[in-house]
């Protein structure tokens, strides 16, 4: 709901120069959040891309678009309607720039790879609720193999 407490809080946020819009449609905004992380992060992590990077290679970016598509289909079959079209979340990764994602500032870190729960659920979430999910599949299989062989983990089954 839109609380006092929670407008309160937003207008903290806001005043200390950040963006903290209040939605009611709260699943809404983790599964925008997560139509691009799926599809960014370890496709930047194999590639060393930045978002602007990514989103201008074009066959990079069609791949992008798969897995957000696919990514879609699984928000769908949950009843969930994204508000914005995968078009507009590949604009705004655009205008972001020369980001690299979270998951690329892991692997230059060292860090392991946050691919079961960004990737790996939505595969199985998808899998599941009978969503073909084979470029999403693809990527998290390299990526996975990407972050077991830098770590020295022993292959998975």
């Amino acid at each position: 709901t839109r609380s006092d407490r929670i407008k309160a809080l937003a207008e903290a946020l806001i005043a200390a120069g950040l963006r903290a819009p209040v939605t009611t449609r709260f699943r809404h905004e983790i599964w925008v959040k997560l139509l691009g992380n799926v599809a960014f992060n370890p496709i930047s992590a194999l590639t060393g891309g930045t978002l602007e990077a990514l989103v201008r290679h074009s066959e990079t970016a069609a791949v992008i678009r798969e897995i957000m598509a696919e990514t879609e289909a699984v928000a769908a079959k949950l009843g969930i309607e994204l508000p914005i079209s995968i078009e507009q979340r590949m604009a705004g990764a655009e205008k972001v720039g020369a980001h690299k994602t979270s998951m690329l500032q892991d692997l230059e870190a060292g860090r392991p790879l946050e691919l079961e729960p960004i990737v790996g659920a939505t595969v199985e979430l998808g899998e599941r609720l009978g969503v073909a999910m084979p470029a999403t599949r693809a990527v998290y299989a390299c990526a996975k193999m990407l972050d077991e062989k830098r770590r020295g983990a022993p292959r998975s089954k």
